[in-house]
């Protein structure tokens, strides 16, 4: 597994597809630095575009990567090599690419603006960590769907309809939810509801970090009592990891039953 994951990641590290991901993060955030000179208020607008644009990248870049090395794959498997390692391995050459590029993107504009001198440190943190843990996310569930389907359009589709789904889709249902069913008390129902969405989850523990749970409108009082303390984010936290864990067991599933 180790040989199959340096390959991959030396594979996709040298890829220009990896280098453009890198660098338009690299300029938006100097950019945005350059325009605000606020790195809180940096860190919020990157935010907004991060937790929609880093599930959609990892969810594509992660079926493109599988489809086109499917003949490499085939060569692997008729070595002596378990198939668990073959699969599991690239999807983590392809989640530690991904996730060096958007440390290199983000990261270096910060530090070279001083950000390890100031008060907004922890809040960069929580950036970068909630982003690292979508795209080891998403690209588990891009994998896996590519996996599951032969088709590339198929597989494509299923993920971009796993994206809209999380980013779109589920909120909109969870609005409805608490619209229908107002006359109720809904504060433990929406919150269960956001920590089962990556997207949602991830959206919320960066604001409150920001002390701007306000923003978060009806149940902003639920989440900055629960997840605002030690345990929630503790809680919070497990169940990220739990997402990260999930898409790596549907790969070892398809890949140990999948007819090649």
């Amino acid at each position: 597994m180790k040989n199959i994951l340096r390959y991959s990641f030396f594979d996709l590290i040298r890829s220009r597809w990896t280098i453009i991901y890198g660098g338009f993060y690299l300029i938006l955030t100097f950019a945005l630095i350059w325009l605000s000179g606020d790195l809180l208020k940096v860190i919020t607008s990157l935010m907004n575009i991060t937790l929609m644009l880093v599930p959609l990248i990892a969810l594509l870049f992660s079926s493109m990567y599988y489809y086109h090395s499917r003949d490499f794959v085939e060569l692997l498997l008729a070595q002596p090599l378990k198939r668990t390692h073959i699969f599991i391995g690239q999807y983590w050459g392809i989640a530690i690419s991904l996730s060096v590029s958007l440390i290199v993107g983000l990261g270096l504009p910060f530090l070279i603006f001083g950000v390890l001198g100031t008060s907004v440190l922890y809040h960069f943190f929580t950036l970068i960590g909630v982003n690292l843990m979508l795209t080891f996310i998403f690209v588990g569930l891009g994998f896996a769907g590519a996996l599951r389907y032969e088709n590339r359009i198929k597989g494509f589709g299923l993920g971009i309809l796993i994206w809209l789904f999380f980013a779109v889709i589920y909120d909109g249902i969870v609005l409805l939810g608490l619209v229908v069913f107002r006359d109720y008390p809904l504060d433990h129902f929406a919150l269960g509801a956001s920590i089962f969405n990556p997207i949602d989850l991830s959206r919320i523990l960066i604001l409150l970090k920001l002390d701007i749970s306000a923003l978060m409108g009806y149940t902003g009082a639920v989440f900055q009592k629960f997840l605002g303390s030690t345990t929630g984010i503790i809680i919070a936290i497990a169940v990220l990891m739990l997402w990260v864990v999930f898409p790596i067991g549907r790969i070892r599933f398809l890949a140990l039953r999948k007819d090649f």
